[in-house]
Parts: structure tokens; C-alpha cells; sequence
């Protein structure tokens, strides 16, 4: 029933005006989804003709969706699949999904094992028409290499910093730089990692101010919070 705002798929209710009241069309979460509910979902936002992304998404289950819907795209290192209607096969013009100006975005992760949280943000990020930059293996263990890009953290107008471990790098990169920072706890680490508890709760203890936390693994919604802070 879109007169109510929404899309009624009886297991579902798709938020299909969320594009005019946000700036960005509604998520899907794939996780605990079968593969049919995610078609008939994706199929109300391409007849809407809005963005549609779908995040943590296996690869099996995008090569499966990816028959029903050729044209739709993935990162498989992000786990993101997205597909916007508005640019055609012609090379028709690409629908702006967020407009107003923006300044450099910058995303940072710790180590190699925290890049498929980072590749999330960032490719939300673009999809959102950011500017995006990325650094990436600048941890702690040696502060060296985050220190020799100093110049690159101060040209940013946001950056996001995903580690896991200690998850002290927010922290650090905060101290250098005056701009917003938007830190993502990973998963990654040993036993008492916690699978991400340890990083979460350094980051939130930040002595370095300017630094927003978002959930543990939540690429996508520190993407997402970057773009309008980039706004």
C-alpha cells in the first residue's frame, strides 16, 4: 500500500518514501532473509526506480539474485550488492541519490583484516556521491605509517576509522586531525577481542573528543553517518 508510505509484502513493509524524507532510500539488511523475500523486496525499489543496496550479503546468494536482476552490482569485500535503476544500460544520466557539497571523505583502517568493514563504508560513501579516499594498514603496531600521511587526514572533512583488537586508532587519528571522526569497531581479534566488545568499549572511552562510535562490524552506518556529516 504505498498511499500509507509503504510497500505491504505481508512479511515486509517497505519503506519506499524513506528516499524523501531522508535523502537515501531504505537498506536491506540480507542476514536472515531467504532469497525470495530479498527479490520480492529489490523488486519494489526497482519499480520505484530508487537505489537499491542490500549490505552483508554472501556471494552465493548475490550470484542467485544476480539472475533475476542482471544488472545488479557487488563488492565482495564489502558483502554489498547495489543497483540503481537510474543510470541506464545506454549510459543514460546518474541519478543523484544526495546532493549539497561535500569535502573529502576519508576511510582508514587499522589493519588488512578490518578492510572488508572499511570497504563497506566507503562504498556506501560513493554510493551516497561521495569523494572517497582510502587508507588502509596504518595500525597502531606501527604509528609510523599513520604518521607519514598526516597531510592526507588534514585534507579530510570526515574520516572513518575501523579497527578491531584494541581498537586504539580512532583515538590516535582524532588526536591529529580537526574533523569529525566516526570510528567502527571490528570483530577482529583474539580471544579476548570479544569479537569486537574490547574495540567498542576503547573507542567509546576516547580521551581524544570528536569521536563517534557506531556498532561493532557497522560499516554501512558509519558510511552513512560520514555522508551527512560530508553534507
Amino acid at each position: 500500500m504505498r498511499s500509507r508510505g509503504y510497500c505491504e509484502l505481508g512479511f515486509a513493509k517497505v519503506d519506499i518514501d524513506r528516499d524523501k524524507r531522508r535523502g537515501f532510500p531504505e537498506v536491506i539488511y540480507a542476514p536472515g532473509k531467504t532469497g525470495q523475500q530479498l527479490k520480492d523486496i529489490a523488486l519494489k525499489f526497482i519499480r520505484a526506480r530508487q537505489l537499491l543496496l542490500i549490505t552483508k550479503l554472501e556471494e552465493k546468494t548475490f550470484a542467485s539474485l544476480q539472475k533475476t536482476f542482471p544488472e545488479l552490482q557487488y563488492n565482495p569485500q564489502a558483502r554489498i550488492a547495489y543497483l540503481n535503476p537510474a543510470l541506464s544500460r545506454k549510459g543514460g544520466a546518474k541519478k543523484r541519490i544526495a546532493c549539497g557539497p561535500k569535502g573529502l571523505a576519508l576511510v582508514v583502517s587499522a589493519g588488512t583484516s578490518d578492510i572488508p568493514i572499511a570497504e563497506e563504508a566507503a562504498v556506501v560513501l560513493e554510493l551516497m556521491s561521495n569523494r572517497v579516499r582510502r587508507l588502509y594498514d596504518v595500525g597502531v603496531a606501527g604509528v609510523h605509517r599513520i604518521l607519514q600521511h598526516k597531510d592526507l587526514l588534514r585534507r579530510a572533512k570526515v574520516i572513518i576509522v575501523a579497527a578491531g583488537m584494541e581498537g586504539a586508532l580512532a583515538s590516535i587519528v582524532s588526536g591529529l586531525v580537526s574533523c569529525p571522526v566516526i570510528a567502527v569497531p571490528t570483530s577482529v581479534g583474539y580471544g579476548a577481542n570479544f569479537k569486537g566488545l574490547s574495540a567498542l568499549l576503547t573507542m567509546l572511552n576516547s580521551c581524544s573528543p570528536g569521536v563517534a562510535v557506531v556498532n561493532i562490524d557497522n560499516g554501512f552506518g558509519a558510511g552513512y553517518l560520514a555522508s551527512l556529516i560530508s553534507r
